[in-house]
C-alpha cells in the first residue's frame, strides 16, 4: 500500500515537472493537423503543407526577434510598419540602378535592408532604455513614424521594382527551392537555429532571461540591463529585415499597407509558443510552432466553409486572448 502511494506521488511530481506551456503548442499543432485532414483531404498534401510553411515565413522570422524582445520584458508594436519602411527603402535603392550587375545590386540592397532594420531596432531600444519610456508607448510612436515615412516615400501609392531583369533575378528567393525545399522554409530554419543558439547557449541569452525575470536583480548582478535590452530590439530589427528580404520578391512592391497587423501575428505566435508576455521565459521553437499554428488555422478556414476567411484577423485576435488565459491558469497551477 505504501509502495503504491509512493509510486503515485512520484508520478504526480514527474507530471508537475513538465512545463505544459512548452508542450501545449506542439499538441495544439498536431490537433490542428488532424482537424485539417478531416475538413479537407487535400490539407495534408505535400504541396499544401509546403505552401503553409512558406507563407508562415514572414511572421515566423519576425516572431523569433519578438521572442528576444518579450523575453527581456519588452514589447515591439512597430514591426509591421518597420517592414513596410525597410521594404520601401530597399526597393527605392534598387530602382536607382547605381550598381551595375543584378547580383551585385541585390547583394548591396540586402545589406542596406539589414542595416536599416538594425537601425530602426536600435532607435526603438535606445529610446526605451535611455529615455526610460514604456516600450508600448515608444513602439506605438515609431509604428506611426515608420508607416508615415512609407506613405511619404510612396507618395500615397506603392513602390514597385522597375527593372524586370532585377526582379526576375530576385524571384527565386521566395519562389525557388533547394532539393525540393522552398527557400523561405530554409530561411526560417536558419533564423530559428541562430536564435536558439543565442538564447540557449550564450551568456547574452542568459542575460536576456535574467533581465526579463527581474531587472533589479539582474542589474545588481552586474548585467548591463540597458545594453541587453537594446540589443534585443536590434535583433528584432534584423529579423524584420530578413523577413522583408523574403517578402519583397513575392510581390515586387511595397505599399503603405505592407505588414499591416504583422505585430499582432508576431506577438500571438510568441505567446502561443509559450514565451511569457511579462518576460523571463523564451522559447524559440515554440514561437516557430506558434507561427505555424496561425497559418494552419488560416489555411483550414480557406479550405473549409465553416468560417469566412475574412474573419482570420478576428480568429487570430481571439487566439492570443485564449493563449493568455491558458498561460495564466497554468502559472497559477504551478
Amino acid at each position: 500500500m505504501t509502495d503504491t502511494t509512493a509510486t503515485k506521488s512520484a508520478a504526480r511530481r514527474s507530471l508537475g515537472d513538465i512545463d505544459l506551456r512548452a508542450v501545449a503548442p506542439f499538441v495544439a499543432l498536431a490537433f490542428l493537423l488532424v482537424l485539417g485532414a478531416l475538413v479537407n483531404p487535400n490539407f495534408l498534401g505535400v504541396d499544401n503543407l509546403l505552401n503553409v510553411l512558406t507563407r508562415s515565413a514572414f511572421i515566423a522570422i519576425i516572431a523569433v526577434g519578438a521572442t528576444f524582445v518579450i523575453s527581456a520584458g519588452g514589447l515591439d508594436l512597430s514591426v509591421g510598419a518597420m517592414s513596410a519602411f525597410v521594404a520601401g527603402v530597399m526597393i527605392l535603392f534598387m530602382n536607382t540602378g547605381v550598381i551595375g550587375g543584378d547580383i551585385a545590386m541585390l547583394a548591396v540592397a540586402m545589406l542596406l535592408a539589414v542595416g536599416v532594420g538594425a537601425l530602426c531596432g536600435l532607435a526603438n531600444g535606445a529610446i526605451t532604455t535611455v529615455g526610460r519610456i514604456e516600450p508600448f508607448i515608444v513602439t506605438l510612436g515609431t509604428m506611426g513614424i515608420f508607416r508615415a515615412l512609407t506613405i511619404y516615400l510612396a507618395e500615397g501609392g506603392s513602390i514597385a521594382m522597375k527593372a524586370p531583369d532585377l526582379r526576375a533575378a530576385y524571384r527565386p528567393i521566395y519562389f525557388g527551392s533547394v532539393f525540393g525545399v522552398p527557400i523561405p522554409i530554409l530561411v526560417i530554419l536558419a533564423v530559428a537555429l541562430i536564435g536558439a543558439f543565442l538564447l540557449y547557449r550564450t551568456a547574452f541569452g542568459r542575460h536576456v532571461i535574467a533581465v526579463g525575470s527581474n531587472e533589479d536583480v539582474a542589474r545588481y548582478s552586474g548585467i548591463p540591463v540597458n545594453r541587453v535590452r537594446t540589443l534585443t530590439y536590434v535583433i528584432q530589427g534584423v529579423c524584420v529585415a530578413i523577413a522583408v528580404l523574403v517578402y519583397v520578391p513575392r510581390l515586387g512592391a511595397a505599399t503603405p499597407t505592407t505588414g499591416l497587423l504583422w505585430e499582432l501575428q508576431a506577438i500571438t505566435a510568441v505567446v502561443i509558443g509559450g514565451t511569457a508576455l511579462k518576460g523571463g521565459v523564451g522559447r524559440i521553437w515554440g514561437t516557430i510552432c506558434g507561427a505555424l499554428i496561425l497559418e494552419v488555422v488560416g489555411n483550414i478556414m480557406v479550405l473549409s466553409n465553416f468560417v469566412s476567411e475574412y474573419l482570420i484577423g478576428a480568429v487570430q485576435g481571439a487566439i492570443i486572448i485564449i493563449a493568455m488565459l491558458v498561460q495564466r491558469s497554468l502559472v497559477r497551477k504551478r
